[in-house]
């Protein structure tokens, strides 16, 4: 996926969840984090962590298959 498309799905998220993923994907053009790093960072749990990556992956993932099938119906 091109990093323009990234940020534009990354835009549904809020503002933990952007910092989870930016944070583990390396976005920020710094390099990737692990887990337990972010989860220092956040002072939270790296469980926590888990959670807040998993659901923002899920939102990013909806919002991409929407606007997907969106297109698909506007050529038929």
């Amino acid at each position: 996926m091109e990093l323009e498309k990234v940020r534009e799905y990354i835009d549904v998220l809020d503002g933990r969840e952007r910092e989870v993923i930016v944070g583990r994907f390396g976005l920020d053009l710094k390099k990737e984090k692990t887990q337990r790093e972010i989860a220092k960072e956040l002072n939270i749990s790296r469980s926590y962590v888990s959670r807040i990556e998993k659901r923002a992956l899920m939102k990013m993932f909806h919002e991409f298959y929407r606007a997907e099938k969106e297109k698909r119906n506007k050529n038929t």
